[in-house]
């Protein structure tokens, strides 16, 4: 993998190819149960970064068995929360967190921890907010990540995004490229089988149409690292699911492994998404049941 920029420096980039506990658990001892003690959301929870991806399915069990929620319901549920005085900001760290953790057990489970950089390719938004989050996580757990921004801005676009995209500026473990055209995005696929995994934090809540560039180029990206038997990780949704309905645009990202959030999203669970979500996994993130009640 190569890209003609890195951020902040405005020259041309060098190769970055070399660069089980339950959800919720009875206390208590004998017949009689206390009450139910849930274990701690992705970013307090010091023992995430060593489970396997059966052990966080386990872990987040409660929010993997809840009703499944649609695109304009979450946005909703994430909107009151922050109502509630929930930070945007440790929203995000906790799904980015829980994105981290599943990275790196996907990559241990397919023996590729540590045999090459994590390619995390974010769009401008929320969604490309959690995979920077992913990438600082990532790289303090000793991985060497490559973190692209696929948009024709040069920055994020939300507060969360930017704040985030900012930090990893002192991550030394960390590469950040900016790709503002299908010209960029193609440069990335110089060296994409020594990719460990790919990252699709490009598009979270789904979209309707044809992709447009730079996004289209990232997405095909994706499928060319598939192709050359990279494990593919998709966050909140594949790019191009809707994540309500579960149709999908042209192209579309087929993941080995979906992380969402809060809740399963009924787009998932449609015949069509299910086919290119792959295994999902539902990771709670703190939004309180007074933002969402069920």
């Amino acid at each position: 993998m190569s890209a003609p920029k890195r951020v902040p420096k405005d020259r041309p980039a060098a190769s970055v190819a070399t660069g089980a506990a339950p959800d919720a658990a009875p206390v208590g001892t004998g017949a009689t149960t206390v009450k139910w003690q849930a274990p701690p959301l992705p970013a307090d929870d010091p023992t995430l970064f060593g489970l396997g991806l059966d052990e966080l399915a386990a872990r987040w069990s409660r929010s993997m068995a809840s009703s499944a929620i649609g695109a304009e319901a979450m946005r909703g549920a994430d909107r009151r929360a922050q109502g509630l005085g929930i930070a945007g900001t440790r929203l995000m760290e906790h799904a980015g967190c829980a994105v981290a953790a599943a990275t790196r057990a996907l990559a241990v489970e397919t023996e590729r921890w540590g045999k090459g950089p994590i390619l995390i390719l974010c769009g401008p938004g929320n969604n490309g907010g959690d995979g920077f989050v992913a990438a600082r996580h990532l790289s303090r757990h000793g991985a060497r990540v490559v973190v692209v921004l696929v948009a024709t801005e040069g920055r994020p676009t939300g507060k969360d995004a930017v704040r985030n995209w900012d930090r990893l500026e002192a991550e030394d473990l960390v590469e950040r490229i900016h790709a503002p055209v299908a010209r960029d995005v193609a440069m990335l696929g110089q060296g994409i089988e020594k990719a460990a995994v790919v990252v699709d934090a490009l598009l979270g809540t789904g979209t309707a149409g044809p992709l447009r560039e730079p996004i289209r180029g990232a997405v095909d990206l994706i499928a060319r690292a598939r192709r050359a038997g990279i494990p593919i990780l998709a966050v909140d949704c594949p790019t191009a699911v809707d994540l309500t309905s579960g149709d999908l645009s042209d192209p579309v990202v087929r993941a080995h492994l979906t992380v969402t959030f809060h809740r399963p999203k009924t787009g998932l669970l449609a015949r069509r998404g299910a086919a290119v979500a792959g295994r999902v996994l539902v990771a709670p993130i703190g939004i309180p049941q007074d933002a969402d009640p069920i």
